[in-house]
């Protein structure tokens, strides 16, 4: 499993480069905030929302510890996704990082 750091995905949005990353984290975490230009799809909704995710594009996916986003990853591999990403550490390390 590929992945990447927090530190990285922040230094590449300053650069302006546009990512897909996709938060796979429930309502009521994202509503606590969530990656700036993410799209929010639940790990539970990924089987039937697969349309919305780039199936040969760079894809970093994103949960709480990156746990759920592992999971996620070895779905979409699965199901013939190139490019996936896992963010070491989830939202708890990306929010280490601001502070």
């Amino acid at each position: 499993m590929e992945t990447i750091l927090p530190t990285e995905i922040k230094a590449r949005l300053a650069q302006g480069e546009k990512l897909t990353i996709v938060d796979v984290r429930e309502d009521e975490e994202v509503a606590e905030g969530m990656i700036t230009g993410a799209i929010h799809i639940p790990l539970g909704q990924i089987p039937e929302r697969l349309s919305e995710i780039p199936k040969h594009d760079e894809v970093i996916l994103v949960c709480r510890s990156g746990n759920r986003s592992s999971r996620a990853l070895g779905y979409l591999e699965a199901n013939g996704f190139k490019g996936l990403k896992n963010m070491t550490g989830g939202m708890l390390a990306w929010e280490d990082e601001a502070n």
